[in-house]
């Protein structure tokens, strides 16, 4: 008996490392970018010193070095590494000269692209040259700052659970704003505090971890899914109602997507909310407010024929 579940065992073993060997190659171009990620895969690299005629092995800057894993997960999983970078990284030891190297846009590969129409590169493109980003610091501030090319995955289009992307949108801006050194990288200044900043909103904890940062700290429009027109500080949204109300920025933003293709299932906009969380104020429905309307009328009914009754007993 024992046999054979060490037999099973093993035989489940092999399929499943061979699954993941098969997934692996299967993606284009993963032969080619393997010579890239045996140095930038791993924690040290190694190469041949003329000087000195020997091996030597170095500590690889932990800046440059790429999780194949989540590579091989995101967005642009197809691309070989030359794809963005120079063709002459192909040779190994780099020239020195290739760190100046500037990095393509977002719009260098998919303006005017119709596989890529439904993203509207261009709107986000135009908001994110509008934002305090964009104005204050100029060709500084990149599509790289936010979206790591190495790992990206769209999130706000294919993910159900609106909690999972309020994380996710929110860890984009915490990387930045709550790492000092990633901070000080386009400003001399300290680096603010989140915590202390908003001290002045209600249930912070509650908010954090339910709202996106960019529903107050953005332009919102319809045209672009996940605003990127951040606006200065002086202009973010302080009022509640902005938020708790029926007509809430807060439906036209973070749940706009999925509203829209959860309509035709559920029957009514709400829908996309509800099975997430309830906004004070901006959860409404129009059955369920008819039938509260109802049932309050049936109850000041009951109240005024029990006090006609009462009146006419005595």
């Amino acid at each position: 008996m024992k046999k054979h579940i060490l037999i099973v065992l093993f035989l489940a073993m092999a399929l499943l490392i061979f699954s993941q060997n098969e997934a692996k190659t299967s993606v284009k171009h993963s032969k080619e970018n393997s010579k890239c990620f045996a140095c930038h895969g791993a924690h040290t690299y190694s190469f041949q010193n003329d000087m000195i005629e020997r091996i030597v092995t170095k500590r690889m800057n932990p800046y440059f070095i790429i999780d194949s894993v989540l590579y091989y997960e995101q967005n642009h999983k197809s691309f070989e590494c030359i794809d963005c970078h120079s063709y002459d990284y192909t040779e190994f030891p780099h020239n020195n000269d290739l760190r100046m190297e500037q990095m393509p846009s977002c719009l260098d590969c998919h303006e005017g692209d119709d596989a890529t129409e439904r993203f509207n590169f261009e709107e986000i493109y135009e908001e994110f040259h509008e934002s305090v980003h964009s104005t204050k610091h100029s060709e500084e501030f990149t599509c790289w700052m936010c979206h790591n090319p190495h790992s990206y995955k769209i999130n706000a289009r294919t993910n159900e659970n609106v909690l999972e992307t309020i994380v996710y949108d929110n860890n984009i801006c915490l990387s930045c704003h709550a790492d000092v050194d990633k901070y000080q990288l386009i400003s001399d200044k300290e680096k603010p505090n989140v915590i202390d900043s908003h001290d002045w909103l209600p249930n912070q904890i509650t908010h954090f971890a339910r709202v996106r940062c960019i529903e107050c700290h953005a332009q919102i429009t319809d045209d672009v899914l996940v605003a990127h027109q951040i606006q200065p500080k002086s202009e973010a949204v302080k009022k509640c109602a902005e938020c708790h109300s029926k007509n809430a920025e807060l439906l036209a933003s973070l749940y706009q997507f999925r509203a829209k293709e959860n309509r035709s299932k559920y029957g009514f906009f709400n829908a996309a909310m509800l099975s997430d969380g309830y906004v004070i104020g901006a959860n409404r429905n129009v059955y369920l407010n008819i039938l509260s309307g109802v049932i309050f009328g049936l109850v000041v009914l009951v109240i005024f024929i029990h006090a006609i009754l009462r009146g006419v007993s005595k």
